[in-house]
């Protein structure tokens, strides 16, 4: 691509203050306390440094600053000073210049050396408001301390005013991380949760949210502790997925046991049932505690312990396929060299299988129902093995995405259930 209209950068960090274009309103706080400066990070279109694309400035009609024109399909290049660590609201404040409705999206790290493209907020369709500037939102985007070259990629014309980012919930380490014993005679429960008590115990699991995409293009908006979307029903943990839902055209849970506990080495087991259906992506697996945005993916490996897309499953016999992955700097999916393993299971989604991996120094063994089908043991490398340090355990419900709707969504769904008996961590003695 090419770079053109290079401007010096100065950015600004501002809580409030926020402008309007196009007749829109102006906020009247002029003195924004100090203590909330690191929360909140205000990107002024009018201090982009790259663009592509025919780009003009203009005099904001609000009378707080200027606006840019995309005069076409570009983008516009600005740097975010992030200070603190967490997930963010994503606000962009724009708007069409033609009858269009654009395609637009954020994507962050542009200069990475992977040559990657992460895209932070998923595709975002701009409604037509006549050159009324609106403001679109996504929620739960990953963000590390430090400078963040992004770039706010448009398909059509747009009118740029401003990008806001707003730390929703502050990065914290996961205070205890268990190492599990793995040579001994037989194995015994380290840690479990049985799913035996009325709700989710949030001393062992933290809820994800948001509906940034979560790195594949995925629907659904991830809950915060919503029964409607995650339960505990007679000893089971039951996740849902909800069509057209708060609003959202999917509701969803991630739990995490991310900020509670974390675990190294030994086995790793839950028993549960995936959804039939075309659109879902039901998973359990694991991902390291390095983990604090996209950038740190696939470095900080991730260990899949159970995978199933809805398309893959005959929807009246319940039969599917497991899928079991490691994903490391050297391995993964987007170089085409992701090391995998597939087995055929019968009736996924109204019997129980159990669904574990074996983690050593030397290897990671999955199975299903203790038939093992998969293998990974490229320990010679830091690149190849990330797998010696904590990890997290995570079981969500997805909706579409790159995969999980890589077959389109069946439109007669409107409810997806993952229900699980238990998860266990077992060390050898």
């Amino acid at each position: 691509m090419s770079r053109i209209n290079l401007i010096p950068v100065a950015l600004m960090l501002i809580l409030l203050g926020l402008s309007a274009c196009n007749g829109g309103t102006k906020s009247n706080d002029t003195n924004p306390q100090k203590n909330d400066i690191n929360k909140t990070v205000l990107l002024k279109a009018e201090n982009y440094h790259e663009a592509e694309g025919t780009v003009e400035t203009l005099e904001n009609t609000s009378g707080d600053g200027k606006i840019v024109v995309l005069k076409e399909a570009g983008w516009l290049a600005l740097d975010a000073d992030i200070q603190l660590a967490g997930r963010y609201k994503v606000e962009i404040h724009a708007t069409s210049t033609n009858s269009g409705e654009p395609t637009i999206w954020i994507e962050d790290y542009y200069d990475n050396k992977d040559n990657r493209t992460y895209n932070i907020t998923g595709n975002i369709t701009l409604k037509n408001t006549k050159e009324q500037c609106i403001t679109v939102s996504r929620v739960g985007t990953p963000l590390d301390k430090g400078t963040h070259k992004i770039k706010l990629h448009t398909n059509e014309p747009l009118k740029i005013d401003w990008i806001k980012l707003t730390l929703v919930k502050k990065y914290r380490e996961t205070p205890k991380k268990m190492v599990q014993a793995t040579t001994g005679d037989e194995w015994t429960i380290a840690w479990a949760d049985e799913f035996d008590g009325d709700a989710v115990d949030t001393t062992k699991w933290t809820f994800d949210i948001g509906d940034w995409g979560w790195g594949n293009y995925e629907l659904q908006y991830y809950t915060d502790n919503r029964e409607e979307n995650a339960r505990i029903k007679d000893g089971y943990l039951i996740i849902e997925a909800r069509k057209n839902d708060m609003g959202k055209k999917w509701t969803s849970a991630r739990l995490t046991t991310r900020e509670k506990v974390s675990f190294q080495y030994g086995k790793i087991e839950f028993r549960a049932k995936v959804p039939a259906h075309k659109g879902n992506w039901a998973a359990g697996w694991t991902l390291g505690d390095d983990y604090k945005d996209e950038l740190s993916w696939p470095y900080c490996g991730e260990i899949d312990i159970l995978e199933s897309v809805g398309f893959e499953m005959d929807n009246e016999t319940g039969n599917g396929i497991a899928h079991a992955s490691a994903h490391s700097g050297a391995y993964y999916f987007k170089l085409g060299n992701q090391p995998t393993a597939t087995l055929p299971v019968k009736n996924m989604n109204n019997k129980f299988h159990t669904y574990a991996v074996e983690w050593t120094p030397e290897y990671i063994k999955a199975f299903v129902d203790d038939q093992h089908y998969f293998t990974y043991d490229d320990n010679s490398t830091e690149l190849s093995w990330p797998f010696d340090k904590p990890h997290n355990i995570i079981l969500n419900l997805a909706m579409g995405g790159g995969w999980g709707g890589a077959q389109g969504m069946d439109e007669s769904i409107t409810s997806q259930k993952m229900i699980i008996d238990y998860v266990r961590v077992y060390e050898r003695k």
